[in-house]
């Protein structure tokens, strides 16, 4: 049996979902894993993955993974992390309107049209779906962020936003903007409010 299938059914069969399988150096074979998210749930509903929760699949593996003769020297199971990587539409559809970074596999080239250098493939923005209903968008602004306790001017005019489409085939990797808030996390308000 194939080391994808095996790490698949024994983390599935354990309540968990697969993330990201690694093979490293020296025999390292780093397996993620998250707790399953279903559409319609808050993502800061489901609960992280705790260190009782990597020893549950880390001792389930060892056993799994030599049942299957799969060699490694050594076994490593955590959480994805706050840079946690998108994989497919469903992770994108999870993290709908959060920070992310793209990396694409080619540069933008004549398709940046001047708006960005031609040769760039890297992007923060913000995670959307597609204006065309298809396919994803990040948005973001290349307006420097302010000077803490910088005064701004209201009369000064909002820099435009710019939006990148995307398909899953076009991106070497996706992953969260590690982005933390000592302040601890605030709901989400319309850009108007205070």
């Amino acid at each position: 049996m194939a080391l994808q299938q095996i790490v698949e059914e024994t983390v599935a069969g354990l309540g968990y979902e697969l993330v990201e399988i690694e093979r490293s150096a020296g025999g390292l074979l780093r397996i993620t894993i998250d707790n399953p998210w279903q559409e319609g749930v808050d993502r800061f509903e489901i609960p992280f993955v705790t260190v009782e929760d990597c020893e549950k699949v880390n001792r389930q593996l060892m056993f799994a993974l030599e049942v299957d003769g799969v060699e490694y020297r050594r076994l490593e199971v955590s959480s994805p992390g706050i840079d946690r990587p998108l994989k497919n539409d469903r992770d994108l559809a999870r993290f709908e309107g959060e920070l992310i970074d793209i990396t694409l596999k080619a540069p933008m080239g004549e398709a940046a049209a001047g708006l960005v250098n031609a040769l760039r493939k890297k992007f923060r923005g913000t995670l959307e779906k597609a204006e065309a209903g298809e396919g994803w968008q990040i948005v973001w602004s290349d307006a420097p962020e302010p000077k803490p306790g910088a005064r701004v001017s209201k009369k000064r005019p909002p820099v435009p936003l710019q939006a990148l489409g995307f398909t899953l085939d076009e991106l070497r990797e996706a992953r969260l903007a590690p982005v933390v808030d000592f302040k601890g996390r605030k709901p989400k308000t319309d850009i108007g409010e205070k």
